[in-house]
């Protein structure tokens, strides 16, 4: 049985507000649509929305129970998390500019590794522990995880473009090396930033 439209609403402004709103997912991608364009960051994009519809799925399907019964891998895996973003943070700090690279060198995240980023990203965890707890109802469980994991990933996708789409606005704004130098290291700057909540919150 499938959840009720009032429920399937209330997920998928859920979904929108979540996805929406700032973290690691859309701070990396104003980057990238600053440092290569709209074009050039979609297989990011869709690799988020991708890679969250695989987690959301696997908590559903008891991921998050195993985490329940064994709280040092989830701990294991928010410190991993923790370490990949900082690298990820460095390597957007030390990017270079877009007039520097003339040989096309300097790559955008693939979509391969925007979707492994999901499982050690905190707030993806997050989200998709609170869809599954909170807008999964007992009858029709696993049908309902998916039609979950499925709105997430169609609301998640034009969102996270949307923060594509402003950075490459920006393009312009930024061709001055000294601008996109700020601009990246304001970024990572937000990155490292967005890790307070796993240390110093609850």
């Amino acid at each position: 049985m499938f959840m009720s439209t009032s429920l399937l609403s209330a997920c998928a402004l859920f979904a929108f507000v979540s996805s929406i709103t700032p973290g690691p997912n859309n701070t990396m991608l104003l980057a990238s649509g600053v440092n290569f364009g709209f074009r050039r960051s979609i297989p990011h994009a869709l690799g988020i929305s991708v890679g969250f519809m695989l987690l959301v799925i696997s908590v559903g399907l008891g991921l998050g129970e195993v985490f329940k019964a064994l709280p040092w891998a989830y701990t294991a895996l928010r410190y991993i998390g923790a370490a990949y973003l900082l690298y990820l943070a460095w390597k957007i700090a030390t990017s270079s500019a877009m007039s520097d690279d003339i040989d096309g060198k300097r790559k955008p995240m693939t979509f391969l590794a925007a979707a492994v980023f999901q499982w050690v990203n905190p707030k993806a965890w997050v989200m998709a522990l609170g869809a599954i707890t909170t807008y999964t109802p007992a009858e029709g469980y696993f049908t309902n995880v998916l039609v979950i994991a499925v709105v997430f990933a169609a609301v998640n996708l034009p969102s996270v473009c949307v923060w594509a789409g402003c950075g490459t606005g920006l393009r312009n704004v930024l061709r001055e090396p000294r601008w996109l130098k700020l601009f990246n290291r304001s970024m990572a700057g937000l990155l490292v930033l967005s890790l307070y909540p796993m240390f110093f919150a609850g």
